[in-house]
């Protein structure tokens, strides 16, 4: 397994489908609250998939927001799921923050997912709340 950093419209291509069979088809999520303005190669952010025997099935993407690493649409499909390569994404996008001078990721963690980003070193910071309906906490981490 290996992350490769998209630059080319067919890998962001592949991403969206990734996200669209995760977030859109299986979570319910409205495309419209999926994508956004941060969705294109020119962004200010990074994009990345994981690659699992050669064939990507996963996704997530780095902005810098307030001088912290932030973490978003992490997702990988579902038969993949259970191989660690959610743990894989979460390493190379704090790599990438780590790169750009950050000391500081956060992310917006679906509830069921918390302990998985507390064992990656994740604190909860504040209350529960939704996002496109689905509970979820603020956590931060400070790297090292």
């Amino acid at each position: 397994m290996n992350t490769t950093l998209i630059t080319t419209d067919n890998d962001l291509q592949t991403a969206f489908a990734i996200r669209k069979a995760v977030f859109i088809e299986e979570q319910q999520i409205p495309a419209s609250e999926e994508y956004d303005e941060f969705d294109t190669l020119e962004a200010a952010c990074d994009h990345i998939l994981v690659n699992y025997n050669g064939q990507p099935v996963g996704t997530g993407r780095l902005r810098v927001v307030d001088g912290y690493g932030k973490l978003e649409r992490i997702c990988i499909l579902k038969e993949f799921r259970n191989y660690g390569l959610g743990k894989v994404i979460i390493q190379r996008l704090e790599e990438l923050a780590q790169e750009k001078g950050l000391t500081k990721s956060k992310l917006s963690a679906q509830v069921y997912a918390e302990g998985f980003y507390e064992k990656l070193g994740y604190t909860r910071t504040g209350e529960e709340y939704l996002d496109a309906g689905i509970p979820h906490v603020l956590m931060k981490k400070q790297f090292n």
